[in-house]
């Protein structure tokens, strides 16, 4: 078993507090990824827990064990930092072994945990060669096998693979799923990379400022944000935002008048919101259609677009003076400048009060 509880975890730099109470239930074999900007406290978090900072104040608990105060070497935990961090002198197979010799355990244990270890990651033929002669990949590979061959309750990782390029952190990502199923083990992941969060995660944990601002699976955080923090920073293109004002409501539905006069009516409802409420809509990209200016009370010029072959993402100033981003086809072609109109699926729009949190919806769009 491998259970990881936070109880009011706080931390400060001098007068500086950079985590503010966290509290949080990271259950065995879970695949857990925080994520949030810079400065959110997410690799402070993740430092903590692995005994590299001193907490100023709550509880870790590995199980039932505190660990709140025990050396890092005595966690019972392992982390793969950003940098591959190997000793450039040492072969792959003295990389991975060299804390186990260290520990003083058998040789014949030492060979079996790190010829494993090699199977897992393919890194049998690699075993002889030095850290200078391999990729930033197989480093990466080989920081996650001197992990692996410690055989710890918990794996941390800290932005593991910001240093690769784009087509090498796609292939470790999916290296990185394959190795949770294969050890079964429970993980702990840093990144600031939603991409990463939203296919690698059982559960995502979004920090900002210090705290937890939602925990969840990836697919409910991204259909269920509970605040325009949340929605914002979950999805690539991000959610686009129209403010308005609310001019009608009832048990079931809340009309918006948007700043460029157009009304729109969403299928959601808040005990606190009246009328002339201050909102915002939320819509992501691919809840928003390209139509004919005739077919819409929303319109706008077309701005900058971005064609990436399966799609074409269209960022379009609306009359209002908001920038909207619209996700269309790939073979969608459109010339800056041009007169548009957007049609909203307003069954999937979001609707956030004064204050950035989620209004209620109906349980029909909950799932």
């Amino acid at each position: 078993m491998a259970n990881l509880t936070i109880k009011n975890l706080k931390k400060s730099f001098g007068e500086t507090e950079i985590l503010k109470g966290i509290n949080l239930e990271i259950k065995d074999n879970e695949f857990v990824v925080f994520v949030g900007p810079s400065g959110c406290g997410k690799s402070t978090l993740l430092r903590s827990i692995a005994g590299l900072e001193e907490v100023t104040g709550g509880h870790i608990l590995l199980d039932t064990k505190e660990i709140t105060d025990l050396a890092p070497a005595k966690r019972d935990l392992a982390m793969v930092f950003q940098s591959y961090a190997l000793y450039p002198h040492m072969s792959v197979r003295k990389n991975m072994s060299f804390a186990l010799e260290l520990a003083k355990e058998k040789k014949e244990v030492i060979h079996n945990k790190v010829a494993e270890a090699a199977r897992i990651l393919e890194l049998d033929p690699l075993l002889e060669r030095k850290p200078k002669e391999l990729s930033g990949g197989q480093r990466q590979r080989v920081a996650i096998g001197r992990a692996i061959v410690r055989q710890p309750k918990v794996f941390l990782f800290d932005e593991p693979l910001s240093n690769l390029d784009a087509a090498l952190r796609v292939q470790m990502r999916l290296e990185l799923a394959r190795l949770h199923h294969d050890l079964n083990a429970t993980m702990i992941y840093v990144t600031h990379d939603q991409v990463e969060a939203m296919t690698l995660a059982d559960k995502v944990v979004v920090l900002n400022q210090g705290r937890i601002e939602q925990v969840g699976t990836p697919l409910d955080l991204y259909r269920n944000p509970a605040n325009r923090f949340v929605a914002g920073f979950l999805g690539m293109p991000k959610m686009s935002f129209l403010p308005g004002t609310v001019t009608a409501l009832d048990h079931s539905s809340v009309t918006v008048e948007l700043t460029s006069g157009t009304s729109v009516t969403l299928p959601a409802a808040s005990e606190h919101l009246r009328q002339g409420s201050a909102v915002s809509v939320g819509v992501r990209p691919e809840n928003i259609d390209v139509v004919e200016p005739s077919e819409s009370s929303l319109t706008g010029y077309m701005d900058i677009t971005e064609s990436l072959g399966s799609d074409t993402y269209c960022y379009v100033k609306t009359d209002g003076q908001e920038t909207l981003t619209v996700r269309m086809p790939g073979n969608f072609a459109c010339n800056y400048g041009d007169r548009i109109g957007l049609h909203l699926h307003v069954d999937e729009c979001h609707l956030f009060d004064e204050q950035g949190n989620a209004v209620q919806k109906p349980s029909r769009l909950a799932a």
